[in-house]
């Protein structure tokens, strides 16, 4: 039987995945992210959690970042880089308020 917190997780990693797939398939590729739907997909779903997304030379550079092959695109793999990265900033986060 799963825990109520299986549930959660199971669902979180569910929207990931969905939320992905959606912006992924506006410019072509179902399967990837274009620098423009990594735009998109991170000021409308992470806008609280990634810096400077009005910038466009700060997006560049982190796409740049996270992008293992250079083509220009982000798989769903690499773009679980940021999501890995970000969940450990806010689980830091978490840790120091806890010890206040």
């Amino acid at each position: 039987m799963l825990s109520a917190t299986g549930v959660i997780m199971e669902a979180a990693i569910c929207t990931l995945v969905s939320q992905f797939k959606i912006f992924a398939g506006k410019d072509g590729s179902s399967s990837t992210l274009s620098k423009e739907e990594f735009h998109h997909l991170v000021t409308s779903q992470l806008p609280n959690l990634v810096k400077d997304t009005g910038d466009p030379r700060a997006m560049e550079e982190l796409m740049g970042s996270l992008d293992k092959n250079n083509d220009g695109e982000l798989t769903f793999a690499e773009f679980w880089q940021l999501i890995g990265n970000l969940a450990s900033k806010q689980g830091e986060k978490v840790l120091r308020e806890k010890k206040k």
